[in-house]
């Protein structure tokens, strides 16, 4: 309940969009990647991933190669400055990597890509083609909340995938008052609130999945969507789609 709670507390931030028609977000067959930063506004390492994830913005490959994903921990709230965008879930997700790669502890900044760790995040060429074939992922909603998630996988194989759709709220400030940044002013993009997952239903070599986002109540000026399949139990993405909401 404490971590529904905090999401809703989060989400609180990002406004509601209106939406004349229905709005479609789609993959290619090539692997698109799911770029996923690990940050806090309590650690003084961060600014410096933030502005490079924030410059992805202008990147061509933005949505269609790759899907750029902020995750803010809350294990440097400690600090003296409780992030207002951090989750123990985010920090537990983070964990699991670090199990998955093999590493004693997490860290910050820290980026992940399609699931792997990128030690080198600051010279990574995102947009560089994939020729990995994963299928079609796409996502379609006339309202901004609900989605309609569907999965088309290369090899036909559209049992056992789960689907994981991420609010995304950018060009968001901060004025820090505590911590390692104390006095800094904060920039943030593409900053998750909140994530709904479900598992996706085969049907006739097509897996399918309804998603809800839960109503925002304050606007945020910028909005976006990221949306991922991942094979069942498992967190390294397959295929990934997403992109700015109306």
């Amino acid at each position: 309940m404490k971590t529904f709670l905090h999401a809703l507390t989060a989400i609180a931030m990002f406004g509601a969009t209106s939406f004349a028609a229905e709005t479609r977000f789609e993959s290619g067959p090539q692997q698109t990647s799911l770029v996923e930063l690990y940050t806090s506004e309590g650690c003084s390492s961060c600014p410096p991933a933030e502005a490079w994830l924030s410059r992805q913005k202008e990147n061509p490959g933005l949505w269609r190669k790759f899907v750029p994903v902020a995750f803010h921990v809350d294990y440097w709230n400690r600090l003296g400055w409780p992030d207002r965008f951090s989750s123990k879930e985010w920090t537990l997700r983070q964990s699991r990597y670090a199990s998955l790669w093999g590493s004693g502890s997490v860290y910050t900044p820290a980026v992940a890509v399609s699931g792997r760790e990128q030690r080198g995040w600051s010279t990574s060429n995102l947009a560089q083609p994939n020729d990995k074939r994963v299928g079609l992922l796409s996502a379609r909603t006339s309202d901004g909340r609900n989605f309609t998630i569907e999965f088309k996988p290369e090899e036909a194989d559209a049992d056992n995938w789960e689907a994981h759709l991420a609010l995304l709220g950018s060009e968001i400030s901060t004025q820090v008052r505590g911590g390692e940044n104390s006095g800094r002013h904060l920039k943030h993009d593409f900053v998750v609130p909140a994530l709904q997952n479900a598992e996706l239903k085969s049907e006739g070599g097509t897996a399918r999945a309804q998603l809800t986002l839960p109503p925002p109540a304050e606007s945020a000026p910028r909005q976006a969507v990221g949306v991922w399949v991942t094979r069942r139990g498992q967190l390294a993405p397959a295929q990934a789609t997403g992109g700015w909401l109306p």
